[in-house]
C-alpha cells in the first residue's frame, strides 16, 4: 500500500530526506562552536555540574549529587542527540503524523495498537522515590537544553515544536527500545500462514537459526530500535594475561546515523560508570564501574504470543489522530483479555481476529534494575538487579575486579511448556501461562566456569525449563569465538579487540565444501572456491563468488520467501540438502556457469556500507539521505557482522550489523575502550557526526577512563552548569 497519500507530505519527506534543505541548514561546525551554544546558567541544580568533553564529543558528567548528575546527563544526551530522541519519542507515543502529516497515519495507528506506552502510567506510579528523582532530573536536563539551545537541523526543517520532556516520555522511549525482537519474524510469518505449505514452513523456521529481515517500511519503523543481536565475552582473571577479568562487547543493530548508542561517563556520590548508553535513557547499558563490568546480547526471547481472539469479548476505545495538514481522523482501538487487536492493522496481521500479548504491556521497573546494575559491586547484587528486567530479554555477562565472571538470562516470561508450539497462533489455553511468570532468579545462571570464558552470541540456551524462544541465531558466532579464544592460555584485551574484527565464517567454509563436492573440479568456479578460506574480507573474490553461487541456487531450492530471512544463504543450503543429488549437481553446474559469466569482483565492491539517517525509518525515507558508500568486510555469520540478502552481480547495502564496540580490563579502571560506527554527535554537519567511521574500519578505539585525573587529562573541553 502506498503510504504517501498526500502530496504535501511527499514533498516534505522527499525534500528533507533528499538532503538539499537539510544540508543547507547544517553547515560544517566544530566541537568548540557546538559547545558554545550549550546553555550554562540558571540551571535547576543544587551545585555546579561539570561536563568534561573528549575531542570525539564524548561527555563525562561530574556532579556532587545524584540528581545533579542525572540532570547533566540529560543535558549531554540532548546536546548530542536531541533530533534522534525526538523521533524516538514520536514513535514511542504514536504521534509521527503530527509532524509528517497524513503520510504517517497508518504508522501511528500501528504504533497505537502496539502501545509502547501502554504500561507507562503504571510503571511511573510504582517507581521508587530515588529512581523517580533520577529520571525526573534527567528529563529536566533534556528540557533545559531543548528550551534554550538551537534546534538540530532536521527538527527545524520539520518544524517540530519545543515540547518539554517528562518522566513518562523517558519511560515510553525505554519501552520502545525494548520492542520484542521476534515481532519482525512473527509479523512476516503471519503473511505466509495462508500458504498450502504453511506447516512445513513453520517447522522450518520455528526453533531454527536465522531471523527474518524487515523489508516492510511500517515494520521497520515499529521495530527499528529494538536490540536484535550482538557478541559478548567475559574472561575470568585466571585466563587473563593482565591478571584482571576482561569484558568485550559489540552490538548488532540496524545501521543508521546517528548511531543508536552514545558513549558517556558519569560520577556522582552513588554512581561512577562509563560505557554505552541509548539516547534518551539515563543508564549505562554496556560498561563498567569501579568493581563490575557488564554487557549483553539479545536473548531472542519469546516475549509475545499471538492469540485468536474471535471468541474473546472486546473492549473499544475511541482514538483521534491529528495529522499535520490534514483533518482529524477518528478511529478505534480494540483489545481483549489477550491484548490489543493486532489484526486491526492489516500490515501487522493480514487477516483473522488476532490479539498481541506482550510482556512490555505489563508494568515492570527496568529503570531501577539498570541503575542497580550500574551500582553493583558483586555477583549477588548484579543478579538481584537483573531479576527486575522483564523486557527486552537479554543474556547478560558479568565480570568483576575479584576475577569472577558470570552469565544469566535477564527476562520475564510466561511459564510455557518447553519445546516448539504447533503453530504461530497460540492456543487459548496458553493464556493461563501468563499468570505465572519466571524471571532471572528462576532461570539457569552460570558463574565461575572452570574454563574461565563466558560467551554469548544470541545462541539458544541449553535445556531451559520453559520455552525461552523460537528464533535463535546460528551457533556459528558462538562456535567461532570459542575457536579463537579456547586455545589461548592467557588472553589479552587486544585479543578481544582483534576478535571483534574477525570475518571468518564457519558457514562459509562448510557451505563451499559441501557445494564443492558436487561441482566439477575442472570448472573455473571450483578453482576459485578451492582457494577461498571461508573468510569475508573486503578484497575477497571467493566470498563474492560463493555468495553469487548461493544466490543463483535460491530459485532451484524453492520457497520464494528468502527475503523474509536474516540469513537466506543458510536457508538455501538447508533446502538444497533435501534435493535429489543428481538434480542438484545439474542445477549447480548451470548456476556456476552463470556466476563465471558475470563479473568476478571483490566482496567489498558489492557489499557496501551505506549509512542512512535515522529519519529513513519514517514513511518515504527508505534509501534516502545516505552518508557513506564504502566497501564492507564481513557477512551474515561473521563476528564482525554485516548482514545481507542473496547476492547478485550488482551492489547491495548492509542494513544491519555490528555498530558499537566496548572493551575493558578490570585490572585497570582507565582501560575501557569504545568506538561507534558513525560518531557521537547527531548534529548533521558536526565534525563529530562521522568522525569515528574510519577508526571503526581500522579497528581503533577511544580510551574512556573512570579515574577523574585521567578524565581531566583526556577530556580537555569543559561545560559548567551553574545554579
Amino acid at each position: 500500500m502506498e503510504l504517501l497519500d498526500k502530496a504535501v507530505s511527499a514533498v516534505l519527506v522527499a525534500g528533507l530526506l533528499g538532503g538539499m534543505g537539510l544540508r543547507r541548514l547544517a553547515p560544517r561546525i566544530g566541537l568548540a562552536e557546538r559547545l558554545e551554544h550549550l546553555p550554562r546558567d540558571r540551571a535547576p541544580v543544587v551545585k555546579a555540574v561539570t561536563i568534561h568533553w573528549h575531542e570525539r564529543a564524548i561527555p563525562f558528567i561530574e556532579a556532587e549529587t545524584d540528581e545533579d548528575c542525572a540532570f547533566g546527563l540529560g543535558v549531554a544526551h540532548a546536546q548530542l542527540r536531541l533530533g534522534q530522541m525526538e523521533l524516538m519519542r514520536l514513535l514511542a507515543r504514536g504521534r509521527v503524523a503530527e509532524v509528517l502529516g497524513p503520510a504517517a497515519l497508518e504508522l501511528d495507528y500501528a504504533l497505537r495498537i502496539i502501545g509502547f506506552d501502554r504500561a507507562v502510567p503504571a510503571i511511573a506510579a510504582r517507581l521508587p522515590e530515588s529512581t523517580l528523582r533520577w529520571v525526573d532530573a534527567f528529563a529536566k536536563g533534556v528540557s533545559f537544553l531543548q528550551a534554550r539551545a538551537p534546534l538540530p537541523p532536521e527538527l527545524r526543517l520539520l518544524g517540530l515544536p519545543r515540547r518539554p520532556w517528562e518522566v513518562g516520555d523517558v519511560l515510553a522511549v525505554g519501552r520502545m527500545a525494548s520492542a520484542d525482537v521476534t515481532w519482525p519474524i512473527l509479523f512476516n510469518l503471519l503473511k505466509l500462514r495462508g500458504r498450502s505449505d504453511w506447516p512445513e514452513r513453520w517447522r522450518e523456521v520455528a526453533g531454527q537459526e536465522g531471523a527474518p529481515r524487515v523489508e516492510d517500511d511500517l515494520l521497520a519503523a515499529t521495530t527499528g530500535f529494538a536490540r536484535m543481536g550482538s557478541n559478548a565475552v567475559a574472561v575470568a582473571a585466571h585466563r587473563s594475561r593482565s591478571g584482571g577479568a576482561l569484558m568485550a562487547a559489540d552490538t548488532h543493530l540496524n545501521l543508521m546515523l546517528p548511531n543508536i548508542w552514545l558513549a558517556a561517563g558519569m560520577k556522582s556520590p552513588t554512581l561512577h560508570a562509563v560505557g554505552l548508553m541509548i539516547p534518551g535513557l539515563p543508564f549505562v547499558a554496556i560498561g563498567r564501574n569501579r568493581v563490575v563490568a557488564w554487557s549483553g546480547t539479545s536473548l531472542q526471547a519469546a516475549s509475545s504470543d499471538i492469540f485468536d481472539a474471535s471468541a474473546m469479548p472486546l473492549r473499544r476505545q475511541p482514538l483521534q489522530l491529528h495529522p499535520r495538514w490534514g483533518r482529524e481522523r477518528k478511529m478505534e482501538l480494540r483489545e481483549c483479555e489477550a491484548g490489543p487487536m493486532l489484526s486491526d492493522c492489516r500490515r501487522l496481521a493480514p487477516d483473522g481476529t488476532l490479539a498481541l500479548k506482550w510482556m512490555g504491556h505489563l508494568p515492570s521497573d527496568e529503570m531501577t534494575a539498570w541503575l542497580a546494575i550500574n551500582r553493583a559491586t558483586s555477583w549477588a547484587q548484579f543478579a538481584s538487579a537483573a531479576d527486575g528486567i522483564a523486557v527486552p530479554g537479554q543474556t547478560l555477562l558479568y565480570a568483576d575486579t575479584n576475577g569472577r565472571v558470570g552469565k544469566l538470562m535477564a527476562v520475564r516470561l510466561p511459564r510455557r511448556p518447553p519445546g516448539l508450539p504447533a503453530d504461530i497462533i497460540a492456543p487459548a489455553g496458553e493464556l493461563a501461562c501468563w499468570n505465572d511468570l519466571v524471571s532471572a532468579r528462576t532461570l539457569p545462571q552460570q558463574v565461575d566456569p572452570p574454563g574461565g570464558l563466558m560467551i554469548s552470541a544470541n545462541e539458544a540456551p541449553r535445556h531451559p525449563p520453559i520455552r525461552v524462544g523460537l528464533f535463535f541465531s546460528s551457533p556459528d558466532r558462538y562456535v567461532r569465538m570459542h575457536r579463537l579464544l579456547g586455545g589461548k592460555q592467557r588472553i589479552e584485551l587486544d585479543d578481544l579487540a582483534q576478535m571483534q574484527l574477525d570475518v571468518g565464517s564457519e558457514t562459509g567454509v562448510n557451505g563451499k565444501e559441501w557445494l564443492g563436492r558436487r561441482l566439477d573440479p575442472s570448472h573455473p568456479l571450483a578453482r576459485v572456491l578451492n582457494c577461498w578460506d571461508g573468510a569475508y574480507p573486503a578484497q575477497s573474490i571467493g566470498a563474492h563468488a560463493y555468495e553469487r553461487l548461493v544466490g543463483q541456487l535460491a530459485a532451484f531450492a524453492g520457497g520464494g520467501d528468502y527475503e523474509a530471512s536474516w540469513n537466506p544463504g543458510v536457508l538455501v543450503l538447508h533446502r538444497l540438502a533435501k534435493v535429489d543429488d543428481t538434480d542438484l549437481r545439474t542445477a549447480l553446474a548451470a548456476a556456476a556457469d552463470r556466476v563465471v559469466a558475470g563479473p568476478m569482483i571483490p566482496w567489498g565492491d558489492a557489499h557496501r556500507l551505506r549509512l542512512p539517517h535515522v529519519l529513513g525509518f519514517l514513511p518515504g525515507g527508505k534509501r534516502l539521505l545516505r552518508f557513506t558508500d564504502l566497501p564492507s568486510a564481513g557477512g551474515n555469520e561473521t563476528l564482525m557482522k554485516t548482514a545481507h540478502g542473496l547476492a547478485g552481480p550488482g551492489r547491495h547495502a548492509v542494513p544491519f550489523g555490528a555498530n558499537a564496540r566496548f572493551l575493558t580490563d578490570l585490572a585497570d579502571a582507565n582501560s575501557s575502550r569504545v568506538v561507534l560506527l558513525g560518531g557521537q554527535d547527531g548534529w548533521i554537519g558536526s565534525d563529530n557526526f562521522l568522525d569515528q567511521v574510519d577508526p571503526w574500519r581500522r579497528g581503533e578505539a577511544i580510551t574512556l577512563p573512570l579515574g577523574m585525573n585521567a578524565v581531566r587529562a583526556a577530556f580537555p573541553h569543559r561545560t559548567v552548569l551553574r545554579p
